[in-house]
């Protein structure tokens, strides 16, 4: 194996499943692992939290939904945005769950239904409404049109009605009520003209931490379930353990005199006579080029050791002073060594960003390697 991996803890997956169902009840608790599962492996996180009790799956592509299917997950799977016309009857054929937000889409997806003959059961279709985040999803006042066209199609039946809130990771910030009571009055239209959808959802990870009003039947927790926080506003809401670690061996040592510069543009000058470690690891596999620039580190020897300069596509080199460092070593990017630890949300913080881009950053060139689980 490339001596360059990714540590994923499927155990502690499962212990923030039950951390979020025991907050999120009586609702149910439908998992995200779109985006190959935050870029934790969405085939070994499914099975993980199907273990654990979760019965609805989320993601964003059909694709995604038929590597799951696929790979022998029989669980329900929810599609989060509406499919093109292109994907609808591999959606159809994998028995996903579709998305729908406008009339059109309602129209494609009965075709599709269609085409694949009324011994199949029904798609399930989610109709999905725009509360004021303006991304996607059918306006308020459309909403009642096309749930009637859905709900009057053959082969389609209407599962939920849903929305998705913009800014619940801001505690304190009175929009995500104001989208919550939008929500509610579009559900009270639908009462009104007799459509009463099954399932309400509204939450996302942070709806879920900090807006029980939003909780309704459902929760989709997403980055949660990985571990980290939606924002560092809600990093004490619950006990959650973070399942991803990067991990490399160090390839390659030398020692330089003070004032040597090294890596491209040579910004770099170091302090004093040093030993630099190369690791093999770089922005092809998602470690930021510009990390080094904004204080970035890693562990070595169970220190925190600056990265020297510019990160390279395939390589970082590390500052290990007077360490003694061979090649071979571990070195830790993301993850605890001794009683150091440097977590996604370190990165996300130096950068300017949100954790979420820090581990779905990580690439397919990093080989995952899961510990635990079912």
């Amino acid at each position: 194996m490339r001596p360059v991996w990714a540590d994923v803890d499927l155990d502690a997956v499962a212990h923030n499943v039950r951390v979020m169902a025991a907050i999120a009840a009586p609702s149910r608790l439908c998992a995200v692992v779109k985006a190959d599962g935050y870029g934790h492996g969405a085939v070994s996180v499914a099975q993980t939290v199907i273990a654990a009790g979760v019965d609805l799956l989320a993601v964003a592509l059909v694709a995604e939904g038929a590597e799951l299917r696929d790979a022998g997950i029989d669980a329900p799977v929810l599609v989060l945005s509406q499919a093109s016309p292109d994907e609808l009857d591999q959606l159809v054929a994998h028995d996903l769950e579709a998305t729908v937000d406008t009339s059109a889409g309602a129209t494609a997806l009965a075709a599709a239904a269609a085409r694949a003959g009324r011994h199949r059961r029904p798609v399930r279709v989610h109709l999905k409404v725009d509360t004021g985040m303006h991304r996607v999803g059918a306006q308020p006042d459309e909403v009642g049109a096309v749930a009637k066209e859905l709900s009057d199609a053959p082969g389609l039946v209407l599962a939920s009605v849903w929305t998705h809130c913009a800014v619940a990771d801001e505690p304190g910030n009175p929009f995500t009520d104001r989208q919550l009571d939008r929500y509610e009055a579009v559900l009270a239209d639908l009462a009104a003209a007799d459509i009463t959808p099954p399932l309400r959802h509204a939450a996302n990870s942070a709806t879920t931490l900090d807006h029980p009003r939003g909780r309704y039947d459902l929760v989709r927790c997403g980055i949660v379930l990985y571990g980290l926080a939606p924002s560092p506003a809600l990093a004490d809401r619950a006990d959650l353990r973070p399942a991803l670690s990067l991990v490399a061996r160090v390839s390659h040592v030398k020692r330089l005199a003070a004032g040597e510069r090294l890596s491209y543009g040579r910004r770099y000058a170091c302090p004093q006579d040093t030993t630099i470690a190369t690791v093999p690891v770089g922005y092809a596999d998602g470690v930021p080029r510009r990390l080094a620039a904004m204080g970035g580190a890693v562990l070595v020897g169970g220190r925190r050791r600056p990265i020297a300069g510019t990160v390279t596509m395939d390589q970082l080199m590390v500052d290990c002073g007077d360490d003694p460092v061979a090649v071979g070593d571990e070195v830790v990017l993301i993850g605890a060594q001794g009683d150091q630890r440097i977590s996604a949300d370190e990165w996300a913080d130096r950068l300017d960003t949100i954790s979420y881009e820090i581990v779905c950053g990580i690439g397919p060139r990093v080989p995952r390697r899961f510990l635990g689980g079912p």
